[in-house]
């Protein structure tokens, strides 16, 4: 799965990411850090906001961020909560975007985590690879029909 050290280190990174969340209402801060291929390490915190639908959570502010610069092939996330809370539903859609296999890494504030991975958190998923069958579908259909 993952190097032991390399997985202590993206937990660390998690939990010190989590000190900068902005989290007014829920008081619930997370962090995260997601390692590139190229070997960066992208930092989310959750950023909440009053109309909480434009609250964002820590693992896509990692990855967009990770995106913003140009990197799109991730290696493994870590989410750092005070419980070792699991990613939200979004977030799994998300990872499973660009990285389905990805180890994610799931933390409390003591360091203890659980690994898993994107495949694991969303069976199933709904991927880029769906919109390409859909379209191979739709063109074969416009062809026969």
């Amino acid at each position: 799965m993952l190097n032991e050290a390399i997985a202590r280190d993206l937990v660390g990174q998690a939990i010190e990411a989590r000190r900068l969340a902005y989290v007014p209402y829920s008081n619930f801060p997370v962090g995260a850090a997601l390692l590139t291929r190229s070997g960066k390490t992208y930092l989310g915190c959750n950023v909440e906001n009053a109309s909480y639908g434009l609250t964002v959570c820590a693992e896509r502010v990692a990855i967009w961020k990770a995106v913003s610069e140009g990197e799109t092939e991730f290696e493994a996330l870590a989410v750092a909560t005070n419980i070792g809370g699991s990613p939200c539903g979004a977030c799994r859609q998300v990872m499973a975007e660009f990285a389905p296999d990805m180890p994610v890494l799931i933390a409390d504030l003591s360091g203890l985590s659980t690994a898993t991975s994107v495949a694991e958190l969303l069976p199933l998923a709904f991927t880029p690879q769906h919109l390409q069958q859909a379209a191979s579908a739709r063109e074969s259909d416009e062809r026969s029909g």
